[in-house]
């Protein structure tokens, strides 16, 4: 008799394919829920910059050009018009001081000087003569008070005597008062001349104080028009390097004409323009830093000019310590000039990614080194063209792309090859 089979449930078939329709489930929540759904571009390694984010020196500063001038320059214009006579120093000279460098003619001028030379002669020469007169008059005051003090010490024993004998009438009463005439006479001449003596004596020398300044001042300005002359040779103010532009026999010359300027040698300052924006952070003192045949030199603002032109105002620095060998003027320079006193900041090295996507975010290379993912950050001051200052969103160690992301779309994970 044939025994009845129960027919089973679960059999290995079924196991399968509800194993299947688990895992299967599993995999698209697993998917749905976990899996990372970011777009991806693959991107070559070779082909895109990678720098590290480090703590360093921070130093703000701002690159400029700068012109290379000499420290001091004497400037030679023409105080007087005329025509170039001779030519004596050529453009790129070195002079000494004192040294001839041209010479002008002026025929109208010369003339002229000579006649103000013969008036303010014949000028001082009245004076002196003024002054003379004035001295003789003074001496010839004094020989009449000596003459009467002469007949005076006559006359006045000789009084006394014949006084003394007339009244013993042993003389007549007319020699007596002819002798008493004299006598009295020349007591009130006396008087009277002295007193004229002492008046003109205050006059005296208030004129001929006046007339020694008069003489003075015209002897000065005698001299000063014997110097116009002077004028018209064109001499070195100060020891240097004579530059000039090209001046020839007969050329006309007028008043202030630039006629070259001489620069100290071995002296230079850079001269250099920046913009109004950091005028309030530019002070003296600051210091900035210049590359010249592979060695880099330092440098210090000097001076700060006030005037803003155009949107940008000048400052003058001086080299500190060793000057570049092989400098001149008008040679431009690249200037790093600082800002304000080095921090300790975490850095960023400058990179085309900047352009793409303005500082707000990067790509950050994810350990292992195979995948970048997009990374929102902050970043603050700009260090030259060298980092920027992060104040979000990196740490140290990290790895960021820091070429453009032109090329990467609106992906979010580039995977590296």
């Amino acid at each position: 008799m044939d025994k009845q089979l129960k027919k089973k449930k679960w059999t290995v078939k079924k196991i399968a394919t509800y194993g299947g329709i688990a895992v299967f489930v599993t995999f698209v929540g697993y998917q749905f829920i976990f899996a990372d759904r970011r777009s991806k571009l693959k991107i070559e390694k070779d082909k895109i910059t990678i720098a590290e984010v480090k703590r360093g020196q921070f130093k703000e500063y701002i690159p400029q050009t700068g012109t290379v001038e000499p420290s001091h320059t004497a400037y030679l214009d023409a105080v007087e018009a005329g025509t170039v006579k001779r030519v004596v120093a050529e453009s790129g000279a070195v002079v000494k001081t004192g040294d001839v460098i041209l010479e002008l003619s002026n025929l109208n001028r010369e003339i002229q000087v000579l006649s103000q030379e013969a008036t303010l002669s014949e000028s001082i020469n009245r004076n002196r003569d003024t002054r003379l007169s004035i001295t003789q008059n003074e001496l010839t005051q004094r020989s009449q008070l000596a003459e009467i003090d002469q007949q005076l010490a006559i006359l006045g024993p000789q009084y006394v005597r014949q006084k003394q004998l007339y009244e013993k009438k042993l003389i007549s009463k007319q020699e007596f008062e002819k002798t008493e005439a004299d006598y009295k006479y020349n007591l009130e001449r006396k008087k009277f001349t002295y007193t004229a003596y002492r008046n003109d004596s205050l006059d005296r020398g208030r004129q001929l104080s006046d007339l020694a300044d008069m003489e003075k001042r015209m002897t000065l300005n005698l001299q000063g028009v014997g110097k116009i002359l002077d004028n018209l040779v064109i001499r070195a103010p100060i020891d240097g390097q004579l530059s000039r532009p090209q001046l020839d026999p007969g050329q006309a010359i007028n008043p202030g004409q630039r006629m070259g300027w001489i620069d100290v040698q071995g002296s230079y300052k850079v001269k250099v323009p920046i913009d109004e924006l950091y005028l309030p952070r530019i002070t003296q003192g600051l210091r900035a830093t210049t590359t010249f045949n592979n060695k880099d030199y330092e440098l210090e603002i000097k001076y700060v000019y006030p005037g803003v032109t155009n949107g940008r105002f000048d400052v003058d620095m001086e080299f500190i310590g060793d000057v570049p060998q092989g400098i001149r003027r008008g040679l431009s320079l690249r200037l790093r000039i600082e800002l304000g006193q080095p921090s300790e900041e975490l850095l960023l090295p400058v990179g085309g990614f900047y352009k793409d996507t303005g500082g707000n975010w990067v790509f950050v290379v994810e350990e292992g080194g195979s995948r970048a993912v997009k990374r929102d950050i902050k970043l603050g001051r700009k260090m030259g063209s060298e980092y920027f200052e992060v104040l979000e969103g990196l740490e140290p160690g990290d790895k960021v792309i820091t070429s453009s992301y032109e090329n990467f779309g609106t992906n979010e994970v580039l995977l590296l090859n």
